[in-house]
């Protein structure tokens, strides 16, 4: 006898053609449709790439600006002293912190979301390699989470910034906002997701860079999209 949970994962596949590309206006409103759970499910996006990540010129990884948020309100801790550390505090910094940061941080407690880091503190930031690097919040100049303009990055980091790196299969993976968002605001985001994908192209890529997208909530089934109406104007 099927469970409910079964019953429901099948009801939620129904309607979908595994084999079509659907348009991004189409899979938007079939993953809203879709997006029955108890709570505000999260709309993630998977890029497949025709990357090698494994080769340094054929590393992707960049920040993307949601320009409708994206629905989640994250943590951010902050590794500044003196005036920069005020400034921290100002702009809506939730955890901030020196040499006092760092042993918390070593200690094993983490109770923020992203990671900013002034360009004196990296030398202190650095010792931390082991602890943030695995969970992917190393400070790093690239998405702009080492910067002297830490106002910028805090309120970049909790207006909707979403950091995203290539994984050994060549996936990209991002969340583009949540199944209670207009199918407008989603597909904006969705398109603005895509375009930093597309402008962070490294130099080894080679043959066709995007080759399969799919979007999902949550509890919801994947539906594939055709890449050229998540990449166009």
């Amino acid at each position: 006898m099927m469970s409910a949970n079964g019953k429901r994962i099948r009801a939620a596949k129904e309607g979908i053609d595994r084999i079509k590309l659907y348009g991004l206006d189409e899979a938007v409103a079939l993953v809203k449709e879709r997006a029955k759970a108890k709570f505000d499910e999260t709309v993630e996006i998977a890029m497949n790439l025709g990357v090698d990540p494994r080769h340094a010129d054929q590393m992707v990884r960049g920040v993307c600006n949601l320009p409708n948020g994206s629905g989640r309100t994250l943590r951010v801790a902050v590794f500044a002293r003196g005036a920069k550390a005020d400034e921290a505090r100002a702009a809506g910094a939730d955890v901030v912190g020196a040499e006092d940061l760092v042993e918390i941080v070593n200690g094993g407690k983490i109770d923020f979301d992203r990671c900013i880091a002034t360009p004196d503190m990296m030398p202190l930031v650095g010792r931390l390699g082991k602890v943030l690097g695995p969970r992917g919040m190393m400070p790093n100049p690239k998405v702009g989470t080492v910067t002297m303009d830490v106002t910028s990055a805090v309120k970049a980091s909790k207006g909707g910034s979403v950091e995203f790196r290539v994984e050994k299969a060549g996936i990209v993976h991002g969340a583009v906002g949540k199944a209670s968002f207009s199918a407008d605001k989603l597909a904006e985001n969705i398109k603005a997701f895509a375009d930093a994908v597309l402008k962070a192209k490294p130099t080894g890529a080679k043959g066709t860079y995007v080759q399969r997208v799919a979007l999902s909530s949550t509890m919801g089934p994947g539906v594939k999209i055709d890449p050229a109406s998540v990449l166009s104007a």
